[in-house]
């Protein structure tokens, strides 16, 4: 975890991302090589440092969209997100943000098949453009229903790019009919959900200080008119109820399997699944009741947000 650490760091000095001391406090107390360890606690050192630069990178961009300028400014933010997904799709970057997209992606998306590479960028995308999405709302001053913000946060936490890097260090590769089957596309929906909802569990109270409503907590304070801890209470027991629903998409990929006839390499490759994605979502719990960014709300900055976006000014 400390190589990986430094790695990162050096990584990011290497690209240009030279972080605001308010930025960088920020980043060592998110700890991204704590989460990539306990989440990938199998992994070579080599997959663990390129994850953990995903990481990095990935809550950089957080910082920026959730408090910044670029996350109030529709028009800023589409650029941000367009000039980003070109890079994905091959197009030169301009700037740091950029280039250390373009390196990463060059660096994970070389020797993966067609199938993958179609499932990696339309779960990075698609978590791109919720920071859109945000934005919008943010200007309109529209707040999400429970049930929309569900579907959103689905690709707004950044699980699903991960559950993808999984299969890098699994050493596996899965056909677009695995990715098909809808037990295998339920367990991930529940892995994410769970995810979403614990960060936004350990969030409520920094992104209280910072005015920011898409916060499943929040949403439920407001949608039930309760008291704080009444929402809280009412998050856990739906974080419970997410973990039933990854214990029954678990039977039911078992069901599909033998009725598919899948055996085999595939067979196997779906079992590996099965039993990561408990470790996976067991790392992320863990992580969240570790990480300063989670545990010590009272460390939230609050008036750096107009100096904090220069990545996404241009």
């Amino acid at each position: 975890m400390e190589e990986t650490k430094k790695a990162a760091w050096k990584w990011a000095e290497a690209n240009g991302l030279s972080l605001a001391p308010s930025a960088r406090k920020k980043m060592l107390r998110t700890r991204p090589e704590l989460w990539i360890s306990l989440i990938f606690p199998g992994a070579s050192q080599q997959h663990l440092d390129l994850f953990c630069q995903w990481l990095f990178w990935a809550f950089l961009v957080d910082d920026e969209f959730d408090d910044g300028p670029a996350g109030r400014d529709p028009r800023m933010c589409e650029a941000a997100i367009t000039r980003l997904v070109g890079v994905l799709d091959g197009a030169e970057p301009h700037g740091p943000m950029e280039n250390a997209l373009e390196g990463l992606r060059e660096r994970t998306c070389g020797d993966r098949s067609a199938a993958w590479n179609r499932q990696f960028r339309r779960d990075t995308v698609s978590w791109l453009w919720t920071y859109y999405a945000e934005a919008v709302e943010r200007a309109a001053g529209q707040v999400p229903t429970r049930a929309d913000f569900v579907r959103h946060r689905r690709d707004s936490v950044a699980m699903q790019p991960f559950l993808d890097l999984h299969e890098i260090t699994a050493g596996t590769d899965l056909p677009e009919s695995a990715r098909s089957l809808p037990a295998y596309i339920a367990l991930r929906h529940a892995v994410t959900d769970h995810s979403g909802l614990c960060n936004d569990i350990c969030s409520f109270e920094k992104e209280a200080v910072l005015g920011y409503e898409h916060n499943a907590v929040r949403l439920i304070q407001r949608d039930r008119n309760c008291t704080l801890q009444a929402a809280v209470d009412e998050a856990g027991v739906q974080l419970a109820r997410i973990a039933e629903r990854i214990q029954r998409a678990e039977r039911e990929l078992v069901e599909e399997m033998a009725a598919a006839g899948i055996e085999g390499p595939v067979r196997a490759a779906l079992e590996r699944c099965v039993q990561d994605y408990r470790g996976l979502v067991r790392g992320d719990f863990d992580y969240h009741a570790r990480a300063e960014r989670y545990t010590r709300p009272d460390l939230v900055e609050v008036d750096r947000r107009d100096t904090l976006s220069g990545y996404f000014a241009a």
